[in-house]
């Protein structure tokens, strides 16, 4: 495997980094407090091609392998101190676009796919229920087929980009009988009967990307937004899912490498004792420590990615990308905080935000737990 960047793959990483400094980062502070979503730099993102990476040019996409996409993902997660935005992106792409790309008819692809690509309209995915988070099939949304529409009844939490979503990809049971056999998937635009939004998550971390609730009562969806055939409900979240696992956690690993060269530098100029710290052994170790989850991280990344471009099955590899990454920020967050002392708990530093973002990346797609408990099965354990 050769990870070696192209002269066209480094334009492209470069050219998403400066666009990320120069326009993603004015006033996230405000917007952190305020928990509010940055639809300017959502569009901005858009315009880059951010959210049509993967997908075919025939769509408005850049047609990307999976490889190139988590590479400029990486850049965007560097560059971009939001990392709110960055997750409604990736939110957006891979429980979205993705399944819409492979799942969708040729009219789905061409109703919507162009204008998830061009940042128009904004997805957003509902599986989880108040009684389903890791247990994810056990639904309790129900969806009866009535003449030509599907009308859907039931209760979605943690809805990421709920708030804001022109259409969810909706995961609901047609027969509860036949456990998880029995659901299927739709697409349900914002403003259908029935459909309802309620409040806004008040957040720990990646305060930026609206989470809500949703509502079904009676919610009448037409036969031909059902996603794929009925029943594939399980096939179509798997699929997302591991796209999921493997390829969200780009930007973070962009944003630990900040983490680890902000870390540096401080450690190069803070001094205590008549030395810089960086000189003492065990503010040394941290910072070396830092930079093996960098690497290690980024290599599970880059890995998943190249396998899924040579088509090779990632569900185990997805796991490990996921897992790793997710334990690897979160810590790496931890230290630099720890390095900084009273300035990295200060909120100007934006190392406690950081901390708070990353916590939540061992709970979202997966928990890790639930991430070991799949490796140790797909290990034959």
């Amino acid at each position: 495997m050769d990870f070696a960047w192209s002269a066209e793959q480094k334009e492209l990483r470069q050219g998403i980094l400066e666009m990320a400094r120069g326009s993603l980062n004015d006033g996230l502070r405000e917007r952190d407090e305020r928990g509010e979503f940055n639809r300017e730099g959502w569009q901005k993102c858009a315009e880059a091609g951010i959210h049509g990476l993967p997908m075919p040019a025939e769509y408005g996409g850049l047609g990307l392998d999976a490889l190139t996409t988590v590479g400029v993902l990486e850049r965007l997660g560097y560059g971009c101190h939001d990392n709110g935005l960055v997750f409604s992106i990736n939110a957006h792409m891979w429980t979205v676009e993705m399944p819409l790309l492979h799942f969708g008819s040729d009219e789905q692809k061409k109703r919507w796919l162009p204008r998830l690509c061009s940042g128009e309209l904004i997805g957003g995915n509902a599986m989880t229920e108040p009684a389903s988070g890791s247990d994810a099939y056990s639904l309790a949304t129900s969806a009866e087929k009535r003449g030509d529409r599907y009308v859907l009844n039931g209760n979605k939490v943690f809805i990421t980009n709920g708030s804001v979503a022109d259409l969810l990809v909706v995961y609901a049971t047609l027969d509860p009988s036949k456990g998880a056999s029995g659901i299927s998937a739709f697409v349900v635009e914002k403003g259908s009967p029935g459909f309802s939004v309620v409040g806004e998550a008040d957040k720990m971390g990646i305060r930026t990307s609206p989470m809500a609730d949703i509502f079904f009562d009676d919610c009448e969806v037409p036969v031909e937004n059902r996603l794929g055939a009925e029943g594939d409900g399980v096939a179509l979240f798997t699929h997302s899912m591991t796209w999921e696992r493997a390829c969200i956690l780009a930007s973070a690993v962009g944003a630990m490498d900040r983490l680890l060269e902000t870390t540096i530098r401080y450690a190069k100029t803070r001094e205590q004792f008549g030395q810089r710290i960086g000189k003492f052994q065990m503010v040394g170790s941290k910072i070396v420590d830092m930079k093996l989850r960098v690497e290690t991280a980024r290599g599970l990344l880059y890995r998943a990615a190249w396998l899924r471009d040579q088509g090779r099955s990632i569900f185990i590899d997805a796991a490990l990308a996921k897992l790793h990454i997710s334990e690897s920020w979160v810590r790496c967050a931890e230290d630099a905080l720890q390095i900084h002392g009273g300035y990295g708990y200060m909120r100007e530093t934006e190392i406690e935000r950081e901390l708070r973002d990353a916590l939540g990346s061992r709970i979202y797609s997966g928990t890790s737990e639930i991430q070991r408990v799949l490796i140790a099965s797909l290990l034959g354990l």
